[in-house]
């Protein structure tokens, strides 16, 4: 798991950030940045660079490899820690708290601003780089791509999918974005993976999803992973979440990827209330979700 960096901020010293930004600049183009080159990269003096990096790695920030060549790099740690330090210089946050929800692709904390807010680092491409070339459309068109790389483009797509979308879908507000990381607006609300709905609810609340899904499809967006832990039941309705591989309407398998979120969403509420949710024709949905005026779910119900 990796760890909350913000009580390290304040052990650092300017020089460490040119260090790790050194670092930073360096691994686009190899996986370790040979200890020699760091004095470009960061613009240290060699007996800085030496300093700053003993410092660094102490703090978990950098690893050192030995292997043909001494070679420094980033570990996710010093990642978070240069987005941090970027929030920090715009007082976009004051502090980072206690962790909202930790993930294979992401950890997100709450952090202190003009009101609470979520801080959520992308993780993409660190535990299983292969898999996420494959899988992710954003990595295919380049021969060398580092997890920080991947792990930005992520970023990048889900705040450009938010700002799009605010506040015309219930998402999350953004309000700042750097490197691999988000701020986002805090949602106050229960997964809906945990949510224990009243049959009652049951219904509407799966209309209010598809009513978002079909709003966001109107604005541009498939979400394309759509599933009951990326929606939030709050009090006053759903908002939808975790937007990275969300992909434009006018990409090619677009409508595939509609149908597929579609299918996703009416199988959960199907399998866990049998009673209020019978067979539905995905397909049909999926159609007046991209093309028509959607009321409701009943209609679909066999």
């Amino acid at each position: 798991m990796v760890q909350n960096v913000a009580s390290v901020m304040a052990e650092l010293e300017p020089e460490d950030f040119h260090l790790l930004s050194g670092v930073e600049q360096g691994m686009r183009f190899s996986e370790y940045v040979a200890r020699e080159k760091l004095t470009d990269f960061s613009r240290l003096t060699a007996e800085n660079v030496d300093y700053r990096l003993d410092r660094c790695a102490d703090r978990g920030l950098v690893e050192r490899k030995t292997i043909q060549y001494e070679g420094f790099k980033l570990t996710f740690e010093g990642y978070d820690t240069l987005a941090l330090h970027t929030f920090a210089e715009r007082d976009t946050i004051q502090g980072v708290g206690a962790p909202l929800g930790v993930g294979k692709e992401s950890d997100v904390y709450e952090a202190q601003s003009y009101k609470p807010v979520a801080l959520k680092y992308h993780r993409e491409g660190y535990t299983n780089f292969r898999e996420v070339m494959k899988e992710r459309e954003y990595t295919a068109d380049r021969e060398h791509v580092s997890w920080l790389y991947t792990a930005r483009k992520a970023a990048e797509r889900e705040y450009d999918a938010l700002e799009t979308l605010y506040p015309d879908v219930s998402v999350p507000q953004p309000i700042d974005a750097n490197r691999h990381a988000i701020v986002m607006e805090k949602v106050d609300g229960v997964e809906l993976s945990r949510t224990k709905l009243e049959p009652e609810q049951v219904l509407p609340v799966l209309d209010l999803v598809l009513d978002e899904m079909q709003t966001a499809y109107h604005e541009g967006y498939v979400h394309a992973d759509m599933s009951e832990y990326n929606v939030f039941v709050t009090s006053d309705g759903v908002v939808v979440f975790d937007w990275p591989q969300a992909v434009p309407t006018d990409h090619e398998n677009a409508r595939e990827l509609l149908t597929r979120d579609v299918d996703n969403i009416v199988s959960y509420f199907a399998r866990k209330y049998p009673q209020q949710v019978g067979d539905v024709d995905h397909d049909a949905l999926a159609d007046v979700l991209a093309s028509e005026s959607f009321e409701s779910v009943r209609e679909f119900l066999d």
